[in-house]
């Protein structure tokens, strides 16, 4: 009953925003930071958040409706230095309660670097520094031994200079395992909230996004698929791209070819999409692999093939230890380390 609840509030949801918030395009919404996974096994997935039943703390992090009792007691550092001098991280740690069960409390913070300060007429004022900063206070509910929920409390303060902004937000999931946990399925929706206190009175657009994803380990195989379908919320996820335009006129002729619709609506729909597969090569050691068609649609260059939507990741597990290494590829020219290191207390 609590999971068709949430799923029912997940879904409808974007329709009750609608009067404020419209078509999110992608970079016109503020705190969009928060769209960024910082776990290395995540990562290098190429997801936002892990549908995947186990004890590693980094899947309850991002997915608290996964979060179970034998993730209680273990803390989680990841580290993700991104493009010019800005950096990305957090830590977790996660407790078990008698009575309320697994909490997870943690820091997030995307720190954007500094920058030079200029006025008017171009004299030099000193330095300032840019940066996200949030909470995040997951819970987590079994419903039996099959569906579970949860919810990320987010309180999110953004500093930039002289000027703060201030926002509430929730994460809600909804995840069904299967009895021989080789099949798990979640639903969310992810940064439901508002900002409290505005930059300049203009209240900004949330990167709320309604997503759902699923992992399948097959009986007897060494490695387990990972699917997600993003963006639910809304249908068009493309824009008119000059290096790449849907229609193109013959300069001699002025004849128009247009892409045909099925093209169209083909790439559209695998912007949707992401792609992971974490191979198992022993005990201990884990390779990753994830592909994004979107990112590799927008990050394209003009005729030069590159590795932009790919991300690449290896999982090293000793006793109470595990270390995690992802290399996600984001455009052409940079792709950001990400670091994780979990251990069991």
């Amino acid at each position: 009953m609590w999971v068709l609840v949430c799923v029912s509030i997940a879904i409808h949801f974007p329709f009750f925003v609608s009067q404020s918030s419209h078509a999110q395009i992608a970079g016109l919404n503020t705190l969009t930071g928060l769209d960024l996974g910082s776990t290395g096994r995540t990562a290098g997935l190429g997801m936002d958040y892990l549908a995947l039943y186990g004890d590693d703390l980094t899947i309850g992090i991002d997915n608290p409706s996964l979060l179970r009792s034998t993730m209680g007691g273990t803390g989680v550092l990841s580290v993700v230095p991104m493009f010019s001098g800005s950096t990305m991280g957090s830590i977790t740690y996660a407790h078990t309660f008698d009575r309320l069960g697994t909490v997870s409390f943690g820091f997030h913070f995307m720190n954007y670097g500094r920058f030079e300060e200029y006025d008017g007429e171009e004299n030099h004022l000193g330095t300032f520094t840019a940066g996200d900063y949030g909470l995040c206070i997951g819970w987590g509910l079994w419903l039996d031994s099959n569906f579970s929920v949860g919810a990320n409390f987010k309180p999110v303060l953004s500093q930039y200079e002289s000027y703060t902004a201030f926002a509430v937000l929730f994460d809600v999931a909804g995840s069904y395992v299967s009895d021989s946990r080789a099949f798990v399925a979640t639903v969310m929706a992810r940064n439901i909230g508002a900002q409290v206190v505005t930059f300049d009175e203009t209240v900004e657009t949330l990167p709320f996004e309604l997503s759902a994803e699923m992992s399948y380990k097959l009986k007897n195989a060494p490695f387990r698929l990972f699917f997600a379908a993003t963006e639910l919320q809304r249908w068009n996820l493309r824009y008119e791209d000059p290096l790449h335009p849907t229609s193109t006129t013959d300069p001699f002729t002025g004849e128009v070819t247009r892409e045909s619709w099925l093209a169209g609506t083909f790439d559209n729909l695998m912007r949707h999409t992401l792609f992971g597969v974490e191979l198992n090569l022993g005990a201990s050691l884990f390779a990753r692999m994830g592909y994004s068609w979107r990112q590799t649609a927008e990050m394209r260059g003009v005729d030069a093939f590159n590795l932009s939507g790919f991300s690449f990741g290896v999982g090293l597990r000793r006793g109470r230890f595990e270390l995690s290494y992802a290399r996600r590829n984001y455009h052409l020219s940079q792709a950001p380390n990400y670091i994780t290191l979990s251990y069991k207390f």
